[in-house]
């Protein structure tokens, strides 16, 4: 313990009595040379003690370099109490012209170092397995129309292990840009040297004609290569800042052809698709949906325009909210539009719905070409005696009746509660003259079970067809009570029965649709009070004395 002090007062000792470190040397290297004009190479800067950051200018690069991203690093090491320190800059550099160019001396504090004359060649003269980094990049077209989608490829070969960087979109002005789907990550082998590459591709739009000027994508980041340090046998990974860039594109933008008519869409290839079932049986008031899928190759799908349908007055149509979405399925970009809607048709008769054409331009054929679905020929059929056609509440109409519908249900309730009040008061003097044994009780009352209309009516409602479950629903009460019913009468029996029936409505037929509650709408339904059945005594004769 007595020796360990000693030695370490000993220590600070020397470090005390030791001279002040101070700046000697100042060095210069870069880690290529001959370079290639416009790409970058890097200037290593070492002086050998501990220096400022601001201490080191670099102004006098700019005559003939491009100066890019600097790093600065220090380190100390201590052998045999001796310390040494020191300061090293990292700064790239991509030369502007060919030839030799001189890289002047670097001073720090009044110290500085050798110039280097640097050998520049032109661009394309180095083959490419010579480089560890570098980027190629494409365009589909170099003439393209307003509104088409051109897509842009870069791939980034790394020669060397990559330890962090960033890929950077191209600079575009008047037009749109936005990378399609996830960077891909493989290898290949150029000239028998086997590269890391990392593709990533962009959707570019252009909004106006003219000529459309693409700055290439860049690269910027730290790479790892080997390096051997103080001439020994052992090599070591070293971090060095690397960047690249491709080279800049120009696109010719044609204007929309005069002789285009119809709302512009121009793409490789365009269908029309229709889930549509042969030889199915219609009816008035019950919903038919119609599912048509608009697809586009290399088109986005903010492009394709909406699907209208011109019926005839017998329908009434209900379209829900387009889906669109843009995805790359075999390196292909395709556009796809979603548009599903409920068509209810109000009378019956043979009806011809008229064929749907999308037209587009052919960018291929230079010519305009329609998307088509043919006509379809339905004969519906008149409701059924005991069904009636479900009530269709518009948005006007329903925005206009939910103003009073509180009221006339609160009016329902009330004399709901008078005529259980009047039941209540007639059955307690009733209980007391005649009570029934358990055996007559039972055979009179037998145990509810539920009809085949209600069971319809549940699964009618867990698949979403409304028009059914609208129908199985009046159907069911109807049985109950003994004689048929429309949907206002059974609204008018319960306020749960009422808010049930708007919801299914609302669900099948209004444009904003919400998600129907299935479970709670079928509760209500099995607690619905039973409508009074056609008697020829009074339910209330028995308060009347005689």
């Amino acid at each position: 313990m007595v020796i360990r002090r000693f030695l370490t007062l000993a220590c600070l000792a020397l470090s005390l009595s030791a001279p002040a470190s101070a700046l000697t040397k100042v060095e210069t290297s870069v880690d290529r040379n001959p370079a290639i004009q416009g790409e970058y190479l890097v200037l290593s800067i070492k002086a050998d003690d501990d220096v400022d950051n601001a201490s080191l200018d670099t102004s006098g690069l700019l005559k003939d370099f491009i100066v890019g991203r600097t790093s600065v690093s220090r380190s100390t090491q201590i052998m045999n109490f001796d310390a040494s320190k020191e300061t090293r800059w990292q700064i790239l550099l991509a030369p502007k012209k060919t030839g030799t160019v001189i890289i002047p001396a670097m001073t720090i504090d009044n110290v500085s170092s050798a110039p280097i004359e640097l050998k520049v060649a032109a661009p394309g003269s180095q083959p490419e397995q010579m480089k560890n980094l570098f980027i190629r990049s494409s365009v589909s077209t170099e003439t393209a129309y307003v509104g088409q989608l051109i897509t842009y490829k870069v791939k980034l070969y790394l020669g060397v292990e990559l330890q962090r960087g960033v890929l950077s979109a191209p600079n575009v002005e008047g037009a749109q840009l936005k990378q399609l789907g996830d960077d891909i990550d493989g290898t290949e082998i150029i000239d028998g040297r086997r590269y890391r590459v990392i593709e990533r591709t962009y959707s570019l739009i252009a909004d106006k004609p003219g000529t459309l000027s693409l700055a290439g994508a860049s690269f910027s980041g730290d790479v790892l290569v080997e390096s051997s340090r103080r001439g020994g046998m052992f090599s070591f990974n070293e971090s060095r800042p690397m960047q690249a860039k491709a080279a800049p594109s120009d696109i010719e933008v044609l204007p929309i052809p005069a002789t285009y008519q119809g709302d512009w869409l121009v793409s490789d290839l365009v269908v029309l698709k229709e889930d549509w079932k042969k030889d199915a049986q219609y009816q008035v008031g019950v919903p038919i949906t119609r599912n048509i899928s608009l697809l586009a190759s290399n088109a986005d799908d903010t492009s394709l325009p909406g699907i209208t349908l011109d019926l005839p007055e017998s329908f009434k149509v209900y379209p829900e909210k387009p889906q669109r979405k843009t995805y790359v399925r075999e390196k292909q970009v395709v556009a796809q539009l979603n548009q599903t809607t409920a068509i209810v048709p109000t009378q019956p008769g043979s009806y011809t719905l008229p064929a749907i054409r999308i037209p587009w331009w052919n960018s291929r054929s230079q010519k305009q070409e329609f998307a088509t679905l043919p006509a379809r020929t339905i004969s519906v059929a008149p409701a059924s005696a005991s069904q009636q056609s479900p009530l269709v509440v518009t948005p006007d109409a329903q925005a206009a009746t939910t103003n009073y519908w509180p009221g006339i249900s609160a009016l329902f309730a009330l004399l709901w509660l008078a005529t259980m009040l009047l039941w209540y008061r007639h059955y307690q003097g009733y209980r007391y003259r005649a009570v029934p044994s358990n055996a007559n009780r039972n055979a009179a009352n037998p145990a509810p079970m539920d009809s085949d209309a209600l069971r319809q009516f549940e699964t009618a409602c867990r698949q979403g067809k409304t028009g059914e479950a609208l129908v199985a629903l009046q159907r069911h009460i109807s049985q109950q009570a003994g004689k048929p019913l429309t949907l206002t009468d059974i609204a008018a029996l319960s306020c749960e029965l009422d808010l049930a029936i708007q919801a299914i409505q609302r669900q099948g037929y209004s444009p904003d649709g919400q998600g129907l509650d299935c479970e709670k709408v079928i509760r209500a339904v099995k607690k619905a009070p039973k409508a009074a059945p056609h008697s020829t005594q009074s339910a209330l004769s028995p308060l009347n004395p005689l």
